[in-house]
């Protein structure tokens, strides 16, 4: 019988080889986007510190607050925005998108478009 790997397992392998390719900086951090089937999350992370500078989900009571849902195209784009403020707030304005494996359609991409109207660089 011919086993077949998880959907997960594959993306958790696409994530590994993406990674080996890029790293955040001080300069430049990495924006690393995860997804579930219930929330997103976004970090910006400087890899050579090994530091989260800046995080949003949508578990957050402010960001929770203003979305009908968590899981959907809209609930996204917002997230991006609020990573991008706050970014920009810290003072980063360019970053390395790290998409986590997942294919850059639907969420992924309506985030990362979120982010860069709202001024982030990548």
């Amino acid at each position: 019988m011919v086993s077949k790997e998880t959907r997960s397992i594959i993306r958790e392998k696409k994530h590994r080889r993406l990674r080996s390719r890029f790293s955040g900086t001080a300069e430049r951090p990495r924006l690393a986007v995860f997804r579930s089937n219930n929330h997103m999350y976004a970090q910006i992370i400087d890899d050579v510190a090994q530091k989260t500078l800046v995080s949003a989900s949508t578990t957050q009571k402010d960001v929770k607050a203003e979305l009908e849902k968590t899981n959907n195209v809209e609930a996204a784009s917002y997230l991006g925005t609020v990573i991008a403020k706050r970014a920009l707030e810290a003072g980063i304005t360019e970053v390395v998108f790290d998409r986590g494996g997942f294919i850059y359609q639907g969420k992924i991409k309506a985030l990362a478009d979120a982010a860069r109207e709202a001024g982030l660089q990548f």
